[in-house]
């Protein structure tokens, strides 16, 4: 293991405010980093991590996903049968049930239903100089979206967010959540729980009523329906996913154009340019910063070795950024070329909903070039999130030149 004086805490308020020196370090001096205080080893070089996303059989999601699973009882984590905890074959016959949604062709089917909702929440800021790009925008239409195609009614689609946003809160210093946090994910099981029930009783055309009408195939090779719990771990995660990176992305988005105004405008110019400029985007600034795994094998990188029996953290946000990977890595470039992406997961866990959160990235940012033909940031304003794992901002305030 490479000696090294950086300190990698990823619950200081160095890594929540601006973590880029930090992942430059580690990259440079310590690409195998051993975190003494709270003992979890961490990949941040691009090669390194893309091969620990593929490896599967040596870094294992079956104990959890961030820094407080990881160190929970492991039979605790199997209870909470959430597919983003399981390793295959159990991960893959979970899978199969609900990706069928997410193929492009389905999301292509998805394409009215969602810039409906993005005009919806932009109407009211119409005419408007300053608004708040994330709380008054890119933090209420994703939950309405994946809100919606889950089956949740109206009326509580966005407690959704806040008990989301509550329970991935974190102090400075705690890998835990706060007990409010530990509250709102209770309350947020309880409810979906109770959703799925009510389905059973009264289906609908959501996706909720038909994961109560599928069968798995269990390990034993019996096909059974999936329990409440299951589908109630499903909606959490779909709900939960599909909140937060999109409003991460589009909040992101926001902030990276603002400081690059030349970019935006050829933006404006060319709507044509903003899939590309999506993929730089997360790239530069991915709203998921790392992924936890737990090594149940050793395994070797140039930087050292990861001993069998520890938390391993994939840092997406120092890979994203390695030189080694990217020319000007530094540089947002809405014309970068085209390279292997992992801001959206990679390997088994890519994340479901890509192509769907990709959608409402562009739309957003359609819809967006129709409305400001420039804006700036009040950076004095803005104030980034303190989450387990996801990365962005809370506040966004802009000052508007309208299209």
């Amino acid at each position: 293991m490479t000696t090294t004086t950086v300190d990698f805490d990823p619950f200081s308020d160095e890594y929540f405010n601006d973590p880029s020196e930090v992942y430059r370090r580690l990259r440079d001096e310590a690409p195998v980093f051993h975190s003494e205080r709270y003992g979890f080893y961490a990949l941040s070089r691009h090669a390194d991590v893309v091969a620990a996303h593929r490896d599967w059989k040596g870094l294992s999601s079956a104990h959890g996903v961030d820094l407080s699973t990881l160190s929970t009882d492991p039979e605790l984590i199997r209870s909470y049968q959430s597919i983003i905890m399981m390793d295959p074959p159990e991960h893959d016959r979970m899978r199969g049930l609900v990706s069928r949604v997410f193929t492009p062709r389905a999301v292509s089917a998805l394409e009215p239903m969602v810039r409906e909702v993005i005009r919806e929440f932009l109407a009211p800021l119409e005419g408007r100089d300053h608004v708040d790009a994330v709380e008054e925008f890119s933090a209420p239409f994703p939950v309405e979206i994946i809100s919606r195609m889950l089956g949740v009614p109206a009326e509580d689609r966005q407690q959704i967010r806040h008990w989301l946003d509550i329970s991935l809160h974190r102090e400075p210093g705690s890998m835990d959540p706060t007990p409010e946090g530990v509250q709102a994910g209770l309350e947020s099981g309880i409810y979906f729980y109770g959703l799925v029930q009510e389905k059973r009783r009264n289906p609908a055309d959501d996706m909720l009523t038909r994961l109560t009408e599928v069968e798995v195939e269990r390990e034993d090779g019996q096909a059974t329906k999936l329990t409440d719990e299951e589908i109630a771990g499903f909606a959490g995660l779909l709900g939960g996913a599909g909140a937060e990176t999109v409003t991460k992305l589009v909040g992101n988005a926001v902030v990276l154009f603002a400081q690059h105004p030349d970019q935006w405008r050829r933006v404006v110019d060319d709507p044509s340019l903003i899939p590309n400029a999506i993929e730089e985007c997360l790239r530069y600034l991915p709203p998921s910063q790392y992924q936890g795994r737990f090594s149940v094998e050793d395994r070797t990188y140039d930087g050292g070795t990861i001993p069998a029996g520890h938390p391993v953290l994939l840092i997406t946000g120092a890979a994203t950024r390695d030189p080694r990977a990217f020319d000007r890595p530094d540089e947002f470039d809405i014309d970068r070329p085209p390279s292997v992406q992992i801001a959206l997961g990679h390997g088994v866990h890519s994340c479901l909903g890509a192509a769907l959160a990709r959608m409402e990235g562009r739309i957003a940012l359609e819809e967006l070039a129709r409305r400001w033909s420039s804006f700036e940031v009040d950076e004095s304003g803005l104030q980034r999130v303190h989450m387990s794992n996801v990365a962005g901002y809370s506040n966004v305030p802009v000052t508007v030149r309208a299209a």
